[in-house]
């Protein structure tokens, strides 16, 4: 695994898998995140309820001992944690990204969250390239995932990063379903 990537002259970002007893560090960073990602539209009642339901301290614990899942930090070398990844392993439980996705086995790139203050360092393209790497090595031939149609800056990253749409899907946030676009991309 990648411990340190130089992501800007002068600076560096530490990638390195998440440790057992940093899911409330993680939740925190889940909230400061996941609302930068929300359409304009979606509510802050919702975003607080997709925060304290999915991206819980409890969840964390939970999705670090899952043998099927992955997560990934990025840090400034101070001890913040600055981005995550998580991945998921096996076949997808949405019905419309199964059905979408090509390459098999697959992993699912769950999350990709990175704190605004980091947007511009080169750390987005540090943790994508350490999380791929780990993908790679735990015998994935594809990935996906999943992001909201309205979520330009997403897009851009995620097609340099080498993914392309394959299909859509829906993702409930609060009470509405937002659509997504399926994106995938050999490894």
């Amino acid at each position: 695994m990648i411990d340190s990537l130089p992501v800007t002259p002068g600076a560096q970002a530490r990638i390195r898998p998440a440790g057992p007893d940093e899911a409330a560090a993680l939740a925190e960073l889940a909230a400061a995140t996941f609302p930068l990602a929300c359409p304009p539209h979606t509510s802050a009642e919702a975003i607080a309820d997709f925060i304290r339901t999915v991206l819980s301290t409890a969840n964390f614990e939970s999705y670090l001992t899952d043998p099927d899942r992955l997560l990934l930090v990025a840090h400034d070398g101070t001890g913040t944690l600055t981005g995550y990844t998580m991945l998921v392993f096996g076949e997808p439980t949405d019905a419309d990204a199964a059905a979408a996705i090509r390459i098999r086995p697959t992993v699912e790139l769950s999350k990709c969250y990175l704190r605004s203050e980091a947007h511009g360092t080169g750390t987005a393209a540090a943790l994508m390239a350490a999380t791929l790497s780990a993908a790679r090595e735990r015998g994935a031939a594809g990935s996906w995932l999943g992001v909201n149609e309205e979520n330009d800056r997403a897009l851009r990253f995620y097609g340099k990063h080498g993914y392309e749409r394959v299909g859509t899907k829906h993702f409930l946030v609060g009470t509405r379903y937002e659509d997504d676009y399926v994106l995938e991309r050999a490894l």
